[in-house]
């Protein structure tokens, strides 16, 4: 299976620092954030990674991971010219992926304490489809929030940042899909934002019934703000990617 990581986006909660380099480049603990999602990746046995970002940051990806033999992986990059949405820039994958191949989706600035080899090995005994983890959390309004079907064996509706959240869960930024995806895509409209939605994407799946979930057991955390930050280099600090 590959994995696609997503490193894009302007990173506006961590400026000023991200008005020089991508977010993703930033160091946690001892290392620049990117490093720990290959790391997760490569112990889950990934071993082929297509990395999405920016033009402007190609050259600083390239630099830290290279083609990614030192890392025990390979590595192709695309670029994204211009902001579209997280869907758009999994679009750019497209043409990596064979027909029929399942692959999975990281946005890299999430960052795990488990291994997520066991999450890797349920979607490839799944008959298709597509799979996300969820995490119950203390603010769900913050994130996409998951409503479950009953008995709760899958979802039936992921709301973005509701109001009144139907659940104390949220979906976080690791999601698995089969090879209908990049139709799926095809057919969704740009948000009020002008952005290509992954949530619309999986709602697809999820009206279609075909949305399946694990809960996450260790701590997670998507470092897109000082705090979180902070909080996962005093949590990675001395651990090696």
């Amino acid at each position: 299976m590959k994995a696609v990581i997503l490193a894009g986006g302007t990173g506006s909660r961590l400026k000023p620092l991200t008005s020089w380099t991508n977010k993703h480049l930033l160091p946690i603990g001892n290392y620049p954030m990117i490093c720990y999602g290959v790391a997760k990746l490569r112990e889950a046995g990934i071993r082929e990674l297509v990395i999405v970002t920016t033009r402007s940051a190609l050259g600083g990806f390239s630099q830290v991971l290279g083609s990614g033999l030192e890392w025990g992986v390979s590595i192709i990059y695309r670029v994204q010219e211009e902001a579209g949405g997280i869907a758009q820039a999994l679009e750019l994958a497209r043409p990596l992926m064979k027909p029929g191949e399942k692959f999975a989706v990281l946005l890299g600035d999430n960052l795990f304490e488990d291994s997520l080899a066991s999450y890797f090995k349920q979607f490839e005994n799944q008959d298709g489809g597509a799979m996300v983890l969820v995490k119950k959390v203390d603010d769900p309004t913050r994130y996409g929030v998951p409503t479950f079907s009953a008995p709760p064996e899958k979802i039936a509706y992921i709301r973005e940042k509701p109001e009144r959240p139907e659940s104390n869960y949220c979906v976080i930024g690791l999601y698995f899909y089969d090879d209908r995806v990049f139709h799926i895509i095809d057919g969704v409209k740009p948000s009020r934002r002008g952005e290509l939605e992954i949530t619309d994407v999986n709602n697809a799946y999820a009206l279609a019934g075909k949305l399946e979930f694990c809960e996450l057991r260790g701590w997670w955390t998507d470092a897109g703000t000082f705090d979180s930050m902070e909080e996962a280099g005093i949590k990675l600090k001395g651990t090696l990617p």
